[in-house]
Order: C-alpha cells, then sequence, then structure tokens
C-alpha cells in the first residue's frame, strides 16, 4: 500500500510543518508559537457511534478550545482518507496528519501494540492508567510507535465492553468449535485456540454479516454501543463479562515529522486535551451502560453470565497465547512482562485497598 500513500502525499494537502526549516540535526523546526496548525485526523470509527467514534469527534472542539486555536483537528469520517484498517499507514507514511483509533488493530504491524489497547483478563481502568503513567507503559507506547514514524497518545478510555453476541446459546468449550466469530484483538487469538474461526469486519460491516450468516456471533462494544448497533434484532444471546476487555484505551496517531514540528506549548496542550477525553470517556461510558442493559432486555435479549468453567477455558487459552507471543516476539514480551511486573506488585494494594461484593 506504501506507493498509494506516496501518491496521496504528492497531491494532498502538505502538513503543517513541510514548508518550515529543517534543524542541523535533520529534525523539523518548532513552529513559530504564533503558527497555526491545521490537521487533518483520519478515524477508524464513524464519528456518530456513542463513546468510540464521538470521542474521537470531540477532539476537534477541545483541542482548539485548550489551544486558543492553535491547534485545530479536521475529523474525518472512515474512508474519507483513508478506509478504517489503513490509518496506519496513512498516518505513518504522512499521507494525513493524524488519526483515531485504538491500537490493537494493528497487530500484523507490531504485535507489541495491542497491549496498549485491551489485555484478555487485563486491568481495570485504574491500573490500566496506573501502569502507563507510572508503571513505564507510556515510555514503551511511545517506544513502538516512533519506530513507524508515529507519535500515539492515549486519547481515550472505556469501560468493559460485553463478552459478544451469538444467534445461539454456548453451553461449552465444544459450542466453540467452528464457530464463525468477529472479534477484535487477542481475545480472537484466544478463541482461536479454542477452536473458532475468529475474524476482524469493520464496525459498520458487522450487522449486515450477522445478518446473512455470514459470521455466526459477534463481540464489539459495551452495551450502549452494541444497542445503537442494533445487533439485538440479528442475535439474543448477549454473554458476560468481557474477558479480553475489562477497559480499553483508545489512541491520537500523530505522524511523528508533524508532532516534532510542533512547539512545546502546543505539545502539552494537545496531551492535556487527551486527557480531558480520558476521563470523559470513562465517566461517560460508566453512566451510559445502566440504561442500555435495560433497554436491550425490554427487546427481548436474553443476557448471559459466563459460567466459571467457561472463564476457566477462556483464561487458559488465553496464558498460552501470551505466552507464545512472548516466546515469538522480542518487544511483545517487553511490554507484556512490564504490565505483568507492575500488576503483580499493584496486586498487594487491590486485593486489600477495595470491597469486594
Amino acid at each position: 500500500m506504501r506507493h498509494v500513500f506516496v501518491a496521496a502525499m504528492a497531491g494532498a494537502m502538505c502538513l503543517s510543518g513541510c514548508a518550515q526549516e529543517k534543524s542541523e540535526s535533520g529534525q523539523s523546526a518548532p513552529t513559530d508559537p504564533a503558527a497555526k496548525v491545521e490537521w487533518r485526523l483520519t478515524s477508524t470509527y464513524p464519528s456518530t457511534l456513542i463513546q468510540i467514534g464521538t470521542m474521537g469527534k470531540r477532539l476537534e472542539s477541545e483541542i482548539s478550545s485548550i489551544s486558543g486555536g492553535s491547534v485545530n483537528l479536521t475529523f474525518y469520517e472512515p474512508g474519507v482518507l483513508a478506509p478504517p484498517f489503513e490509518t496506519f499507514d496513512a498516518v505513518s507514511y504522512g499521507a494525513v496528519e493524524a488519526g483515531w483509533s485504538t491500537s490493537g488493530y494493528w497487530a500484523g504491524k507490531d504485535p507489541a501494540l495491542q497491549l496498549f489497547s485491551s489485555v484478555p483478563f487485563g486491568p481495570s481502568a485504574p491500573e490500566y492508567l496506573a501502569w502507563y503513567d507510572y508503571g513505564g507503559g507510556k515510555e514503551l507506547f511511545e517506544q513502538v510507535y516512533h519506530k513507524h514514524n508515529i507519535h500515539g497518545i492515549i486519547c481515550g478510555m472505556s469501560p468493559p465492553e460485553a463478552s459478544g453476541w451469538f444467534k445461539k446459546e454456548i453451553k461449552s468449550v465444544d459450542d466453540l468449535k467452528g464457530l464463525k466469530i468477529r472479534f477484535f484483538g487477542l481475545g480472537g487469538k484466544v478463541l482461536e485456540k479454542l477452536g473458532a474461526a475468529p475474524q476482524l469486519i469493520a464496525g459498520g460491516e458487522i450487522y449486515q454479516a450477522l445478518e446473512l450468516g455470514t459470521i455466526d456471533a459477534t463481540e464489539y462494544a459495551m452495551p450502549a454501543v452494541d444497542y445503537r448497533m442494533g445487533f439485538y434484532e440479528v442475535a439474543k444471546h448477549y454473554y458476560f463479562p468481557g474477558w479480553h476487555q475489562q477497559s480499553t484505551f483508545y489512541e491520537l496517531m500523530i505522524n511523528l515529522d508533524a508532532w516534532n514540528s510542533l512547539n512545546e506549548t502546543q505539545k502539552v496542550q494537545i496531551e492535556a486535551a487527551c486527557s480531558a477525553n480520558v476521563r470523559y470517556g470513562i465517566s461517560e461510558g460508566e453512566a451510559l451502560q445502566a440504561d442500555a442493559m435495560i433497554a436491550l432486555e425490554e427487546k427481548g435479549v436474553q443476557i448471559h453470565t459466563w459460567p466459571p468453567e467457561m472463564l476457566a477455558a477462556y483464561k487458559g487459552a488465553w496464558e498460552e497465547v501470551a505466552a507464545e507471543l512472548t516466546e515469538k516476539d522480542p518487544e511483545f514480551a517487553r511490554v507484556w512482562n512490564s504490565l505483568q511486573a507492575f500488576r503483580a506488585k499493584y496486586r498487594g494494594w487491590a486485593d486489600r485497598g477495595y470491597l469486594k461484593d
């Protein structure tokens, strides 16, 4: 796909830093403090999709307000500037300045990036943020992305997801064998280990695939999002907990050359907007789910809780997957070991500091 984006770059508007002088080291010189930055933000999700898309759209106004108009992002719907699953390449090659997504989609580019999106049987939002901000996660995230000419910023967060929609009730691990299911990220590898046939399908194509029988089941997001997607019309069995995504990071991807062209104030302003977006995503996400659950039950959805033996099977399969990826990919191992070490230490606090239901 490289030639596509190179061609797009040639005909597209130049990055806001392209007219700047290069420093002696070869890095783009920072912009004049008074200079305005006008960037295009391509998205993996539509702006109308609650939480997942609206958090990205929200950045338009938030960054402009915080920067006093010094930094402006224009949000573009999926497919306008780049197909959803080509956001990574578009930003890396500089065809667009920025992208809104989640790094779990980029396993094919760098497996370690999946660990900065969501982790099966992984941390809740507070623990995940603690590792990212104070446990070395942020530094690792930036190191991995910088290899691909991208500067990544965690810029949104959502609460636990549902485990998925199934046309038929799942009573044992055997019911997963041969099941065609749309599933995200590392969780898909777990289901594959248990005999399912996971597929990665863009959000806008899931409903039709489920309706036509191209897939037998799907997971996508939280109840509030899934309700808006209308999955209850074509599948009635809805499973919890979302063992594969107890919390999810969303990201603002910025072309590294464009990021380096900013002055320090502009960088801090973008980071501040993203920090505010993380808080917004968590609080709004938690507030929306209760009403969505009620609405889904009123639509005749059968809400199931995975029995202990199924959760044990998922966890056992995940441990195998994690071990295989750690052995295969040194970068994945580096990030995974960092997260695991932090979680082991954190458990001494979590097990004592919080009430258990």
